[in-house]
């Protein structure tokens, strides 16, 4: 008869094998582990002003909350890139609401909540009792019953998006304060026309991977830039986003635009007293050119002029379809006129040591690629796209740490149990 201490023998011996087979059993993984603890420790000491309040705009939040962001988005990548899973939710949904076309956003949010153990539910507004008019307020409640989460786009009419998620967010209040819903789900921008906070917190997030640290970052120059477009209406939040952003962490933020394609008022004004209590510094101009020279960063990015999204909210809002035909004419026959903002090797030459570091939100309009001229030649993209792939990469782990550190106190201390727990996200991966 075989000795009772057989199987727990085998078995243990199996799992060591296992173990030894897994990544986190090589020196590499052990070092990355210690590192990583020493980051939750860090971490431990911030406190998280992100709990239990919704994402809409960066700058309603504090520096070092947004600092929280990134850190907790690193790990979170980190943890992942060593198989590790970081699923802390057993159950419950995350609704995501494009009120606008998405590739990458659409998929980051999904991909973001199935990380942390969420399942994914997507609002079609044709398919709800929306198209029938049923009001904002009821649907918010309607789809929050046992919803951790909700991710909103809204960025077509100027004035109106981030205005929406408000009032989203108002019914979640008086919901969960009457005793409606048993939890009050965390509210995430995923665009508006003011912000596109996802978006330039995972563009801040890359620009500290490549220069080494968010204080590498100081005195850096980076060109926001309007470049040209054969099509219509793009929002205004995604160059709104980052020079709201970037001049926070002392960069030196040049915004170039042609006469008439101002960004809101506002927000202009607040990058530039940004600027000013960090150290940076923010200019506009109307010249590619300078403001490429001589630049750390280039962020060639088409958006339509402000008067005109102001009158392509009327006429939306007035269903007024010959309207906006003509609209449409008159903004691209205005754009035709400024073909020559385009990043092409001449533009790049123009800045630092002729090699600056590329920057897009995607997809980019490419000369001869996807368009016959576009806001960047087709060599200069190729040069930079795996870049921005990587650029893009780092979105689903900012909003996996939006969603974190709104539904935890600590995040530290989650993080440091993901550590001591060891679980495998896949099972004998090698």
């Amino acid at each position: 008869m075989k000795s009772p201490l057989f199987v727990p023998s085998f078995l243990s011996f199996f799992r060591l094998s296992v173990f030894n087979r897994s990544p986190y059993a090589n020196n590499k993984y052990r070092y990355m582990n210690k590192t990583l603890l020493e980051q939750a420790e860090a971490l431990g000491a911030m406190p998280n002003g992100l709990y239990a309040t919704d994402f809409l705009l960066t700058w309603e939040k504090s520096t070092q909350d947004l600092q929280l962001v990134l850190k907790v988005a690193l790990m979170l990548k980190q943890l992942r890139d060593q198989n590790l899973s970081v699923r802390v939710f057993d159950s419950g949904l995350a609704v995501s609401n494009f009120r606008d076309k998405s590739t990458r956003t659409r998929f980051s949010f999904a991909s973001a909540a199935n990380l942390l153990g969420l399942a994914i539910q997507d609002l079609d507004e044709e398919k709800s009792q929306l198209s029938h008019g049923e009001t904002v307020r009821e649907t918010a409640c309607m789809i929050s019953f046992l919803s951790d989460f909700i991710g909103i786009r809204d960025d077509i009419f100027l004035g109106e998006g981030n205005r929406y998620m408000r009032e989203v967010a108002a019914s979640l209040d008086e919901c969960h304060a009457r005793g409606v819903l048993p939890l009050r789900p965390g509210l995430i921008n995923l665009q508006c026309d003011m912000d596109h906070p996802t978006q330039s917190l995972a563009d801040l997030l890359h620009l500290q991977q490549v220069f080494g640290s968010l204080e590498a970052l100081r005195g850096k120059k980076m060109a926001m830039s309007w470049a040209y477009s054969p099509s219509y209406g793009k929002p205004l939040s995604v160059p709104q986003g980052i020079i709201a952003l970037m001049t926070r962490f002392g960069m030196d933020v040049h915004l170039a635009h042609p006469e008439g394609y101002g960004l809101i008022p506002q927000i202009v004004d607040m990058a530039a007293e940004n600027a000013r209590q960090s150290g940076g510094s923010f200019r506009v101009s109307h010249s590619m050119e300078a403001a490429v020279k001589d630049a750390h960063i280039v962020y060639p990015k088409s958006w339509a002029p402000f008067n005109i999204m102001e009158a392509r909210t009327a006429l939306l809002k007035r269903a007024d379809v010959k309207g906006l035909e003509l609209l449409e004419r008159d903004c691209l026959a205005q754009n035709a006129e400024f073909m020559d903002w385009t990043c092409n090797s001449k533009m790049m030459e123009l800045t630092r040591e002729g090699a600056a570091l590329y920057m897009h939100c995607l997809p980019a309009d490419i000369s001869g690629v996807s368009c016959p001229d576009g806001e960047v030649d087709a060599g200069v993209f190729e040069r930079y796209r795996l870049k921005t792939y990587l650029e893009a990469g780092y979105k689903p782990y900012v909003i996996a740490a939006m969603m974190l550190a709104n539904r935890f106190v600590s995040p530290a201390e989650v993080l440091r149990e993901i550590l001591q727990n060891q679980k495998p996200r896949v099972r004998y991966a090698k």
